[in-house]
């Protein structure tokens, strides 16, 4: 019925079609028509705008690709102090660089720092992740092409991990087991990775070399030290190339003035013992704390091997560049000299020109006496040797950052 009624309707108002009608259609018609065919042209010219504008986005990006003559470098916790130091060297010696971080110890504002260095299109891309989401960590892989990893993310400090210890073997020994699976699946094959001396505990020798047992005697020591486990069991039946890099005490900063050590104000009190001597003699707080006295060290407190974040970083280097597949590289990052606690606040009041006080309290749990290094087979292997060794002149280039920057990276 409908349709005949449609038919009857038609039938008693003819309009007969014709080219020549165009012209004769009323006003309101021919305003819309037009109105139409302008939409359409607009549309059309907007969708070849937008085509042309996102050719990044259908395009592979320059980290999404291998490269002839460029090596791409994951650098895991990039934002943190020696992280963003070791990911301006590679900018530098001309790396492709991705910095993953998830910023609870790193501070963006050095990842910022780097990007404001280095602009151009394919040099630094920073990634804001956890390494405890294996999700994450898989997208990270599958979408960016990676020639080699340096994993620095960890929680590192002694004090924090006898109270938090299982914060400290997830967060080290459970990430690097996600990080090395993402590797092996992905087909990456170098991977330079960040351990310490305080795997080897207190040893009964001094100086420490790359056979002294490791019986660390604190849960961040044995973290390292499980996740080092993992890497070799892992790299007997595998092509990827590994160094280990143990390292002692890092001191310092970019000589440049770009980027300095800047930790969190709720983790001072872990912190190193630099960062605690900087906030003294500024006045952040009333003075030092030296924590242990009765060691049996020439004048009672521990001594430690200190270490500039510029040499630690060249070692990196050094290491990426000699890494072979299906070798294993385990090297101690150190200066070879011991100094006491006691001799550091020294160098660190001429440093700043502060009369630090001190405060001398009882033995922090799970720390050792003495501990340095023997650096002779990195020299050997890698002919690197630390050249920055007097221990006031690397205070002096950090505290010069830290006047500028008097509250870490939030004065920017």
């Amino acid at each position: 019925m409908l349709n005949s009624s449609v038919v009857r309707t038609q039938r008693r108002n003819p309009r007969p079609l014709s080219l020549g009608e165009m012209d004769c259609l009323e006003p309101k018609t021919k305003n819309n028509l037009t109105g139409k065919l302008l939409l359409v042209a607009s549309l059309l010219i907007l969708a070849v705008i937008v085509i042309s504008q996102s050719s990044s986005f259908t395009s592979p990006s320059a980290f999404s690709q291998r490269e002839e003559g460029v090596t791409h470098v994951l650098v895991t916790g990039g934002a943190g102090y020696i992280g963003s130091h070791a990911a301006l060297r590679l900018l530098r010696d001309s790396y492709r660089v991705t910095i993953v971080d998830n910023l609870s110890r790193g501070n963006l504002g050095a990842v910022k720092t780097l990007q404001r260095l280095f602009p151009q299109t394919g040099r630094l891309q920073f990634i804001y992740a956890d390494l405890g989401d294996p999700i994450a960590v898989e997208k990270i892989f599958s979408e960016n092409a990676f020639d080699a990893v340096m994993h620095f993310a960890a929680v590192a400090y002694v004090g924090e991990s006898t109270l938090y210890p299982l914060k400290y073997y997830h967060n080290i020994t459970s990430n690097t087991l996600g990080v090395l699976e993402a590797m092996a699946r992905h087909k990456v094959k170098k991977l330079i990775y960040s351990s310490t001396c305080a795997t080897y505990g207190e040893p009964e020798k001094m100086p420490i070399t790359e056979d002294t047992p490791q019986v660390p005697i604190n849960p961040y020591g044995k973290a390292k030290k499980m996740a080092e486990d993992m890497i070799l069991d892992f790299s007997k039946n595998s092509d990827m190339a590994v160094m280990i890099l143990r390292y002692f005490n890092v001191i310092g900063s970019d000589p440049g003035g770009r980027l300095g050590e800047a930790p969190r104000p709720e983790l001072r009190e872990q912190g190193r013992i630099s960062g605690a001597c900087f906030d003294a003699a500024r006045g952040f707080i009333p003075g030092l704390q030296v924590k242990g006295t009765d060691y049996k060290t020439s004048d009672g407190t521990c001594i430690r091997d200190y270490i500039d974040v510029t040499d630690l970083v060249d070692a990196h280097v050094k290491a990426l560049e000699k890494a072979q597949p299906r070798k294993v590289g385990i090297y101690n990052v150190g200066t070879g000299k011991g100094r006491s606690v006691k001799e550091f606040v020294e160098a660190c009041k001429k440093a700043t020109g502060v009369e630090i006080k001190v405060d001398f309290l009882p033995r922090r749990p799970g720390d050792y006496a003495e501990v340095y290094s023997d650096p002779t087979k990195i020299l050997k292997d890698l002919n690197w040797t630390a050249r920055f060794t007097n221990l006031q002149d690397s205070l002096q280039v950090a505290w010069r950052w830290q006047k500028i920057h008097p509250h870490g990276y939030a004065s920017y």
